[in-house]
């Protein structure tokens, strides 16, 4: 077993580096998009310096941001229902829907011509959505490891960041001569690789926490998996007695979804999420017109920021890892008289958000900034608040609130966080009319905007001393 663990772990890193983020590579495949001629109709001659006529394509920039914004609140907002599926009926289902989305926009991309570039629409949202469910599906890989649980969850959500580096090398592989087709007819074949990893290496319904004895999951050559049966009857008794399985032990039951979700836990932590999430959505599809402002459009040197941009992006899973072991660091230690291990893992907590919202000001304030050769800070800052951002987002879940409600819980907080993110589209909109094309005034006040994520861990930090205080009186 601890082979096949080892395999479902390497398995489902390897799948969320290739493949689970890839539309979050935008930018990379926007330049690529470019030189096809997509919504090309939408550039017009503009008068410019000596009676010249230049083209216009700021109609053709929104239009790609509009895919974009899309595609981005498709991928938080349907994490809704994706939570829902995978808490109600298991991992298999759960990702065979995904493999089916995901291929389909796979072979979308493949037949999509300029002749019907709206046809980009409904292709990207399915390959973010397809995306996000094998994200899920892959978070509980961490209840394998026990004590490293947090530390796997995030780097999982790091290695789903570092996938949108997937669009930078078929950039590469375009401009050596290799067709858009080719490429996702490709990607499309690789879904066989998916299935594959459902049936063998991934439990029909769920990997639980802690984990019992002699648990084991896939199909098995001549063999039954009575211990993955066994875990699930348990579930499901524990279930319906109200408890969830990490508390199995314990006669004090567990809160309610409803509560959970009315909690100001749950307030804090949406906030903490929507405002960043917001400031890198805003950066990312507004990235290539940034830059072509930034450059005075030259393309080789947008090209050049481009690709160090999608570069940065494969150090998300490097990233990320650092972020769970911050949440982690006291496992193993002995508590304080009293104090519960959900406490411990809280109070570990505290510093993990306050970095994440810290180095999302700081990323936002040199993005702020219009000097072209500061952008390379820009990015480093980006991927590692990123990493953080999505790792920490996953693992707070996890250990804030009862196990039961893991998947529903994710995904409300992502499809509430998508509603807030549609901000991204008119702020984009204020940039190319009233600001024309100088993003610095929005820039500015998402910065100030990013400085509510600080609340939410100030709030954790008076409740852990709440609690602490609560225990010495006692």
């Amino acid at each position: 077993m601890r082979v096949r663990y080892s395999l479902t772990f390497a398995s489902g890193l390897v799948e969320c580096l290739c493949f689970a983020g890839a539309v979050f590579g935008w930018a990379s495949l926007v330049f690529v998009l470019k030189t096809e001629g997509f919504f090309s109709s939408l550039c017009v001659n503009a008068t410019g310096v000596n009676a010249t006529q230049p083209l216009d394509c700021s109609g053709q920039d929104e239009q790609f941001s509009l895919v974009f914004t899309i595609a981005s609140f498709m991928n938080n907002f349907l994490t809704l229902a994706s939570g829902f599926l995978f808490d109600k009926f298991g991992t298999t289902v759960t990702r065979l829907c995904s493999i089916s989305l995901y291929t389909v926009a796979a072979l979308m991309l493949a037949f999509v011509v300029p002749a019907i570039s709206n046809m980009l629409f409904p292709a990207l949202s399915l390959l973010a959505v397809g995306g996000i469910m094998l994200l899920i599906t892959n978070m509980q890989v961490g209840n394998l490891f026990g004590s490293r649980r947090s530390t796997i969850i995030t780097l999982y959500n790091g290695a789903f960041d570092s996938s949108s580096a997937l669009f930078l090398v078929i950039k590469l592989l375009h401009e050596s001569g290799i067709s858009l087709r080719s490429i996702f007819l490709f990607l499309s074949a690789c879904s066989v690789i998916h299935l594959l990893r459902t049936f063998f290496l991934m439990p029909k319904k769920f990997i639980p926490y802690p984990l019992p004895e002699d648990y084991t999951y896939g199909i098995t050559c001549g063999g039954s998996n009575r211990a993955e049966l066994t875990t699930e009857q348990s579930t499901a008794e524990k279930e319906d007695e109200g408890m969830p399985l990490s508390q199995a032990t314990s006669a004090k039951p567990e809160k309610t979804f409803r509560e959970c979700f009315l909690s100001w836990f749950f307030l804090w932590h949406l906030l903490w999420l929507s405002v960043m999430q917001l400031r890198h959505y805003f950066f990312i599809g507004t990235l290539n017109p940034m830059l072509q402002h930034l450059t005075n459009g030259e393309p080789s040197l947008v090209s050049q920021y481009i690709n160090a941009f999608a570069i940065t992006q494969l150090c998300g899973v490097l990233c990320a890892p650092w972020n769970g072991l911050l949440m982690d660091r006291h496992k193993g230690k002995p508590r304080a008289p009293g104090q519960s291990e959900q406490d411990a893992d809280l109070q570990a907590a505290i510093l993990s958000l306050f970095l994440t919202a810290l180095q999302c000001l700081l990323f936002s304030l040199c993005a702020t900034i219009p000097f072209l050769p500061l952008q390379y800070l820009t990015f480093i800052l980006q991927v590692v608040n990123r990493s953080f951002l999505y790792g920490g987002n996953a693992a707070f879940i996890s250990v804030a609130f009862p196990s039961c409600h893991f998947g529903k819980l994710y995904g409300v907080v992502m499809a509430l966080s998508a509603v807030f993110s549609l901000m991204q589209y008119p702020c984009f909109a204020v940039v190319k009319g009233l600001l024309d094309g100088d993003p610095l005034y929005v820039n500015i006040g998402l910065t100030l905007l990013s400085l509510v994520a600080f609340i939410h861990p100030f709030s954790v930090y008076l409740h852990c001393r709440r609690a602490a205080k609560e225990r010495a009186s006692s």
